[in-house]
């Protein structure tokens, strides 16, 4: 997991060739009026989704995984806070992984929590299980998805 700013982004370019095209994504339009829904950058490879919805409390929060993709998240709108857990100490299955929506959930607690602000972003990788959208009021956020 990497947390960072947007423009901290560009430090990660040569981890992915991935990552700059996703830079260049975030920083050539005002996020904030971006759309929701699904946005194609380079067909399946990588894609970005705006969505737009209330905070849950930490303890509705399920840990995630994806095998797939690597999930670039920018919160635009409100603060969020997110749970992270090693994914190698998750024991608690609760949905088995689906290779259509690229996830498996855990009903493990998480490790650390941590808030995000606006223009911050989070990288989690395949081995960083998370439990985004913690938080009160309505989150905007973009997470871009960057396959591996």
């Amino acid at each position: 997991m990497i947390i960072d700013s947007l423009l901290g982004l560009e430090r990660y370019f040569s981890m992915h060739p991935g990552f700059e095209k996703a830079y260049h994504f975030l920083r050539r339009q005002p996020l904030e009026q971006l759309a929701e829904g699904r946005h194609v950058i380079n067909g399946e490879n990588i894609y970005a989704n705006v969505s737009e919805s209330r905070g849950k409390a930490p303890e509705a929060a399920k840990l995630e995984v994806h095998d797939s993709y690597i999930d670039i998240q920018i919160v635009v709108k409100g603060q969020e806070t997110m749970g992270w857990r090693d994914r190698r100490h998750c024991k608690m299955l609760n949905t088995a992984y689906d290779e259509t929506k690229d996830m498996a959930l855990y009903d493990d607690l998480p490790e650390v929590f941590f808030t995000i602000e606006p223009e911050n972003i989070v990288i989690f990788f395949p081995s960083d299980a998370h439990a985004p959208m913690i938080g009160e009021g309505i989150i905007r956020k973009i997470i871009v998805k960057v396959k591996i």
